[in-house]
């Protein structure tokens, strides 16, 4: 099967890698399911080229992979960010199948690009690395033993985004796709956001997180794009101005 040039405009990005090999069998799968694009997070050294021997054949996207310090610099340029998790927390309310997702994000991919995040095999993402994900993914197992092996859960879920992709087709070119906001404009919004509300005394100054990520949650359902953005941060400059005004004698 010809994969479809929407899956250009995705990403998969590994933060922490443990293991080289674990980097070649995602690039492996990557290229069983039509994905070229692939980003490391500080990658594991790779002294005995364990990454192109596993790749078997995909030795061109490990050579081509972007690298970065960090995720929230790799991923700044991106229009929808997706992580990946195993639990299930209260308060995320945005946490869907692959298969549901694939079904969501492909539409999108004529006017932006996604990133799709797995974080280290052990331990996952980090909190941190969460709060850049505007929607999660939960791959469906079994409970008497859960965890996925890494290639593996890249492999689901880049296959979800084939099928969809190709059952989307052509129509895309028909159908208007708002260009979101870049992962770069949500956190400055974020972090303008938290600093407003800190001081209209509205969060814990010790302990803001618990009410970000739920407040993080609400806007990413908004799927804001660069002039919901504006306006937004439009509402929290003035009141920044009323703040200090009524501060000043």
């Amino acid at each position: 099967m010809r994969p479809s040039p929407l899956l250009d405009q995705i990403s998969i990005v590994l933060v922490r890698t443990k293991t080289p090999g674990n980097i070649g069998a995602v690039a492996r799968c990557m290229m069983n399911m039509g994905l070229s694009r692939l980003v490391l997070v500080r990658p594991p050294a790779d002294r005995d080229g364990d990454a192109v021997r596993l790749a078997a054949g995909a030795a061109d996207i490990i050579a081509k992979a972007e690298r970065h310090a960090t995720l929230r610099e790799a991923v700044a340029g991106y229009e929808l960010v997706i992580g990946t998790t195993r639990h299930r927390g209260k308060l995320r309310k945005n946490i869907h199948t692959p298969r549901l997702l694939a079904d969501q994000v492909v539409p999108l991919l004529a006017e932006n690009r996604v990133a799709v995040v797995f974080g280290r095999e052990v331990n996952g993402l980090s909190r941190a690395d969460l709060a850049l994900c505007r929607e999660l993914i939960a791959i469906p197992s079994s409970d008497a033993f859960p965890s996925l092996n890494l290639s593996h859960a890249v492999a689901i879920v880049a296959y979800e985004l084939f099928i969809a992709s190709r059952a989307f087709g052509d129509a895309s070119r028909e159908r208007p796709v708002r260009r979101l906001a870049t992962a770069r404009d949500q956190e400055h919004f974020y972090e303008h956001l938290q600093s407003t509300l800190q001081d209209i005394g509205f969060l814990d100054q010790k302990q803001p997180e618990r009410m970000m990520a739920t407040l993080r949650s609400l806007f990413s359902r908004a799927q804001p794009d660069n002039r919901d953005i504006n306006i937004l941060r439009g509402i929290l400059t003035s009141i920044g101005r009323t703040i200090i005004s009524k501060k000043t004698p």
